[in-house]
């Protein structure tokens, strides 16, 4: 997306810094914007590497004291050298530019990660909590408690590593002390996540982070946070007295036990939660869904996390599948299942944008209405798709075409709920014509193609053309990875029909496939 020029308005240090030259650092291009800071790619001369810059504003620049708790917060967390942590290489100021110079990790944040796969399975959910919790307990160790927890923050490497990031910058922004944090947006903070005791202002310890780390995996879990509303201090209202709904209700295929700890991590009162993130992380390992290979060391005090887990497509089961009746029983709760599904946005993406709510006059959900018959339009491509997700209509995901036709990403985006809105009413003729339309890009959009060849074969199967919905699980197989979860449900209801209708037309692969999570969810 091509950034655009700064207004007559724009402070100086909001102009894009694309080009210029930090100290050792050249800055590349702008990743990305924030409340308090803008974060740079940027090429290391001396070391001839890449890393994250993130560049403070300039009104916050101007304040001597929060500069100087800026850099002790940032050497601390500098100290914190660990595989799960984005790692500080350097706090500057250059021609009074304060940056942060930090780790680059290639790939998507844990927000992006959903919007594209959606809620992973319970093997490499179990995974990405361990990371993430032994990050948790290594700032424990070091007395630091990070206060921003959630999914923007948490980075998922090209090789399936997680590292957390924002260690300290969140803690001095959130340290109240003489800073005006209503002028920074830190007021709310990011609603979405925030502990009760954070919403009403009182002394925090690491349990805070145990709770915002439990919304951060009901929303890993569940493809949403357990909280939502129309302004930031109706989300704060219910994180300090709404319940969540069970995980087990939404989530039916995931451990009870699972569950449970997230829940736990949910606690209103600090108390009530784990002690600590390394207490997590003995819930977890007693769960035992990891594979054998992928050993759990032992969590005594101060000890390092767990190795990261392998990402990628493999087989999980090892033994036949028990009995035709069983992969019947299986069927007929998956089809329960899938209405469901296919009902809900994938929110996961646009929930994003809800960390903006403490700088914003008005909500970006205000004057939401199932029963208008015309869409306005926003004021951007997202707050357009936020509020097309909240009415899930037609005319809503039509809405990105007419209004924001060269923001393809969201049009895109949006597509992919209309295919699956039109899916749900068994209109199959319109949501077939989207699904083809991803089905035929590149391998550059493997996601979306992966989308469409999982629609296409779906739909055929539910028309009783078993034969072509075999040949597109053909051409869809070596995609299987790029699915997410719902698009998951739909190709394994696509295999058991072809494969009860037609036996031979299912390819040894993909019942194999099948055989495996009938393993798993038994």
């Amino acid at each position: 997306m091509t950034s655009q020029p700064p207004s007559q308005s724009e402070k100086p240090a909001d102009a894009d810094l694309s080009g210029r030259q930090l100290g050792d650092y050249r800055l590349l291009r702008r990743l990305g914007r924030g409340a308090m800071a803008e974060v740079y790619l940027a090429e290391q001369a001396s070391l001839r590497r890449q890393v994250a810059i993130k560049v403070l504003k300039r009104d916050l620049a101007s304040d001597a004291n929060y500069i100087r708790r800026f850099q002790l917060e940032a050497q601390a967390a500098a100290a914190l050298v660990h595989a799960n942590i984005v790692q500080i290489h350097e706090v500057g100021c250059v021609d009074g530019i304060h940056y942060i110079a930090q780790e680059y990790v290639p790939g998507r944040n844990l927000n992006e990660y959903l919007a594209r796969f959606g809620p992973p399975g319970a093997k490499r959910a179990v995974s990405m909590i361990r990371q993430m919790a032994a990050a948790l307990a290594k700032a424990a160790d070091q007395g630091i408690v990070h206060r921003d927890i959630k999914p923007e923050n948490i980075m998922l490497g090209a090789g399936g590593e997680l590292k957390v990031a924002d260690f300290g910058l969140a803690r001095a922004a959130g340290d109240g002390n003489g800073l005006n944090l209503t002028q920074i947006g830190m007021t709310m903070g990011t609603p979405l996540y925030m502990s009760p005791e954070q919403v009403e202002g009182k002394p925090l310890d690491p349990r805070s982070d145990i709770y915002s780390l439990g919304v951060t995996c009901y929303h890993l879990l569940a493809g949403q946070p357990p909280f939502a509303g129309d302004t930031p201090l109706a989300v704060a209202l219910q994180h300090l007295k709404g319940t969540p709904d069970p995980l087990t209700s939404l989530r039916p295929d995931l451990p009870v036990e699972l569950c449970r700890t997230v829940h736990r991590m949910l606690a209103k009162q600090p108390e009530d939660r784990q002690p600590s993130a390394r207490d997590v992380l003995r819930e977890l390992r007693a769960l035992a869904l990891d594979e054998p290979d992928e050993a759990w060391p032992e969590l005594a005090p101060g000890e390092e996390s767990p190795e990261s887990p392998r990402y990628g497509a493999r087989h999980q089961a090892t033994q036949q599948l028990e009995a035709v009746m069983h992969r019947e029983r299986r069927l007929r709760r998956q089809s329960a299942q899938l209405a469901r599904w296919l009902a809900l946005p994938a929110l996961a993406f646009l929930l994003g944008g809800v960390a903006a709510w403490g700088l914003r006059d008005r909500s970006l959900l205000a004057g939401a209405d199932a029963g208008r018959s015309h869409v306005s339009r926003r004021d951007s491509a997202l707050d357009q798709y936020l509020y097309a997700a909240t009415i899930n209509t037609e005319e809503a995901w039509l809405s990105l075409r007419q209004y924001f036709p060269r923001e393809q990403y969201y049009v895109d985006r949006a597509d992919q709920q209309l295919a699956r809105l039109y899916l749900y009413k068994d209109d199959y003729e319109q949501a077939l014509k989207l699904f083809r339309r991803f089905a035929a890009m590149g391998d550059s959009e493997i996601g979306f193609r992966a989308f469409g060849l999982a629609g296409e074969c779906a739909i055929y199967s539910l028309q009783g053309d078993y034969a072509r919905s075999s040949r597109v699980l053909a051409e869809l197989y070596p995609l299987r990875a790029h699915l997410d979860g719902q698009m998951r449900d739909l190709v394994e209801l696509a295999v058991t029909r072809n494969h009860r209708a037609g036996g031979s037309q299912t390819s040894q692969e993909w019942r194999a496939w099948l055989e495996a999570k009938e393993e798993i969810g038994s």
